[in-house]
């Protein structure tokens, strides 16, 4: 553990946010004031909206071939390190073959503890962790990493920080209880080299979350397949004949159930087929949203449908699902409209609102060590 032997406040400290997407983790901490001055992700089409909106600059890189030196570069002489990040668990890599000489492999070749292929980029962090070494470290994922591979992958992460001093702690949350309109479990994890991390409470009480309304109820009507004239994002993808009266026949928080068979898929008539509740399904007013995912914006993809107008989800109601605010910008006004690009980055990012949890949690910990 660090000894700290000069005052502690956040404006000593510069982050750094690896796999920053469209920079819903960065913008948490922009809200609790921090500096932070680069976002790392290797999507390019994330740039437009994280520096936009950020006032960080953003750097295409590929994480299993950036290198600590480079890293350290980002911040300022004198200022201490904060490194967090939420590694996607699909492989990320501009090149075809992992960096050899990186991510050490625990066991041997042979050995099944080697990470599976898609949690790679989880050992490119802990390398750059090795090799920097920041103060604190945050890490947001899916609660899955704790038992993926017998939890192997997850217990190889922790060790490596433990191994260098960190003080570790984790928990998986869920991010309604924060403000966010959506049932979402992640899993936090926090390392310092100042002692443990203790996790805000929760900021809302139970059965008090912020609902579907009250994120989204206040926005104009649209119809599928037409953008509102005043804000391009607030656009539904069109619907078919047939997914048309589907959306009709389907009640406020109701889902293919409440069809006639009719309007049925092959799928719905297999007995395999009913245990998909949430295909085709409307959200409810008065509830949370479901987990917003890459596919947000697809009637057909989970419980995407708006609760009264007969359309899936808008990219800017997601947004806002998401706890973006509804001045954030994602329309680059120099590349062309893509709605899947626009979906696969307000559904991969965190949530603003759980974005703030992190920071607020790790300003709470820099006060508690402020000498």
């Amino acid at each position: 553990m660090q000894n700290v032997t000069q005052n502690l406040d956040h404006k000593n400290f510069e982050v750094v946010d690896l796999f920053c997407g469209v920079g819903g983790l960065t913008h948490g901490f922009v809200k609790e004031d921090f500096v932070v001055k680069a976002g790392i992700d290797f999507d390019k089409s994330c740039r437009f909206a994280y520096e936009e909106n950020n006032q960080a600059e953003f750097l295409h890189k590929d994480i299993t071939v950036f290198t600590g030196d480079e890293l350290v570069k980002l911040y300022s002489k004198g200022k201490r390190k904060i490194l967090v990040g939420c590694a996607p668990c699909q492989p990320f890599s501009i090149y075809k073959n992992a960096n050899k000489n990186r991510s050490p492999k625990a066991g041997g070749e042979d050995d099944n503890s080697v990470a599976d292929e898609k949690w790679k980029l989880l050992y490119s962090f802990a390398d750059l962790i090795d090799e920097v070494e920041p103060e604190i470290v945050s890490m947001e994922n899916v609660p899955l990493l704790v038992k993926f591979n017998g939890g192997k992958v997850f217990n190889d992460f922790v060790n490596r920080l433990k191994n260098r001093g960190y003080v570790v702690t984790w928990k998986v949350v869920n991010a309604q209880d924060y403000g966010v309109p959506q049932r979402r479990k992640r899993l936090l994890l926090f390392g310092s080299k100042f002692g443990a991390v203790k996790l805000v409470p929760k900021t809302v009480r139970d059965g008090e979350y912020t609902t579907v309304k009250d994120a989204i109820g206040h926005l104009p009507w649209v119809e599928d397949g037409v953008a509102h004239p005043d804000d391009g994002l607030h656009k539904a993808r069109k619907l078919s004949e047939i997914n048309k009266r589907r959306i009709k026949a389907t009640k406020e928080g109701g889902f293919w159930r409440d069809w006639d068979q009719s309007l049925w898929l092959e799928c719905h008539k297999k007995e395999s087929g009913k245990a998909f509740r949430s295909v085709y399904g409307r959200m409810k007013w008065d509830d949370v949203a479901p987990t917003m995912t890459t596919c947000c914006n697809g009637l057909g993809n989970g419980r995407f449908g708006h609760p009264e107008q007969d359309r899936a989800i808008t990219l800017r109601e997601a947004a806002l699902l998401q706890s973006f605010p509804q001045t954030y910008k994602f329309l680059d006004p120099n590349e062309k409209f893509s709605a899947p690009t626009l979906a696969r980055q307000i559904g991969n990012a965190v949530p603003v609102g759980l974005g703030v949890a992190i920071a607020k949690t790790i300003k709470n910990h820099i006060q508690e060590f402020d000498n």
